[in-house]
């Protein structure tokens, strides 16, 4: 079924895909991206990319780095974040004067309203494959403790504080190295955002940084401030986007049968969307949105651009005549193959121990 697909990625500081820019994968230049709220400068990776633009590279130096050739990564969203002090005016009546927490949350975007992760803007709870909650434990546990969502609402979201979901943070601007990918930077900062991440107390080490970032003194203390630039970067072996497969200690799930929360094994699709998302929690506001959309082949012209037929359908829920889903009737969307029991034995093989159905471990003082 991948075969008959191919991808592009977009992105742009809120949901709207016709005020996105086509991100050129696996090239060393940034893409620049503004808005009232920050200003951000991105590359995206993708190992073995058959997408658009046309005649896209394949894959990029960044994979040939440490640590991610050791890790065998399969994607990087890499990006400058540098927020702006949003406009607010001041009330009738109000003398403009803020008392001490108010001056404090005035600086910046507090670590706690700084998230990240995937959002749907239509249910996705009947087409969720097998094995998904176990999956979803082992996501928590192996990958990023601090993920929060409900995958069964309205508008289903997976989000994760930034400060402890990013692979990397680098409290400065970091370097443009094309003979690297493009955006190149580890873990730590420029000489006076070192100094700035060590005064919070957060620790030099990126899995240390992250284990740190759960704690809720954590995030009070740390504060993404306006003006200031962040290098950050996502990155891991589990996306497959050359397969479009899931792969997870124990589990193998092909994302093709249900990107999108749609199984693609009668009718196809004309388009299936996966949405990374940088947000603020407590406003809402969207800072950055990258869309990994699938198009059919067909809907696809020569140079790269869509025929109307791709534009008219950008992936929302649809359902055929007399109001059946495309796979309810087979069995919603579930694969007969999967054997959820030896995935979750082959899991806890892999694990060495950690116990997938309790969830994962956290008390007052690691989480939200």
């Amino acid at each position: 079924m991948a075969d008959k697909y191919i991808i592009r990625v977009t992105a742009g500081s809120g949901y709207d895909v016709g005020e996105h820019v086509v991100v050129p994968v696996n090239t060393a230049e940034p893409v620049r991206i503004s808005s009232a709220l920050a200003d951000v400068e991105l590359n995206v990776r993708v190992q073995n990319y058959r997408g658009l633009p046309r005649n896209s590279p394949a894959s990029s130096p960044y994979f040939d780095q440490e640590p991610h050739e050791y890790n065998g990564d399969q994607y990087s969203i890499a990006f400058r974040f540098t927020p702006k002090k949003p406009a607010k005016a001041v009330a009738d009546g109000d003398s403009g004067e803020k008392d001490d927490d108010e001056e404090e949350e005035a600086e910046g975007i507090s670590a706690t309203d700084l998230q990240f992760g995937n959002d749907f803007d239509h249910p996705i709870r009947d087409r969720l494959p097998p094995g998904f909650g176990t999956a979803m434990n082992i996501v928590r546990w192996w990958i990023d403790p601090g993920l929060e969502g409900d995958a069964y609402a309205d508008e289903p979201y997976l989000y994760g504080p930034a400060l402890s979901s990013f692979n990397a943070v680098h409290w400065g601007a970091g370097e443009v190295d094309a003979a690297k990918g493009g955006l190149w930077f580890g873990e730590g900062g420029s000489e006076s955002g070192l100094a700035a991440r060590r005064d919070t107390g957060a620790p030099d080490d990126a899995k240390a940084r992250m284990k740190w970032a759960l704690k809720p003194d954590s995030k009070r203390r740390w504060v993404w401030r306006y003006g200031d630039t962040y290098a950050l970067d996502f990155f891991n072996p589990y996306v497959d986007f050359n397969e479009f497969a899931l792969r997870l200690p124990g589990f193998h799930l092909p994302i093709i049968r249900y990107w999108d929360g749609q199984s693609l094994r009668s009718q196809p699709k004309r388009s299936h969307q996966l949405r990374y998302v940088l947000r603020n929690r407590s406003t809402g506001a969207v800072y950055l949105a990258v869309l990994f959309t699938l198009y059919l082949k067909e809907d696809v012209n020569e140079d790269g651009s869509l025929k109307p037929a791709a534009l008219q359908n950008k992936g929302g829920h649809e359902k055929k005549e007399g109001g059946v889903d495309d796979d309810d009737e087979e069995g919603n969307g579930h694969d007969e193959d999967f054997d959820e029991e030896k995935a979750l034995a082959e899991a806890r093989r892999k694990l060495s121990g950690v116990d997938l159905d309790a969830g994962p471990e956290t008390n007052e003082d690691d989480v939200d």
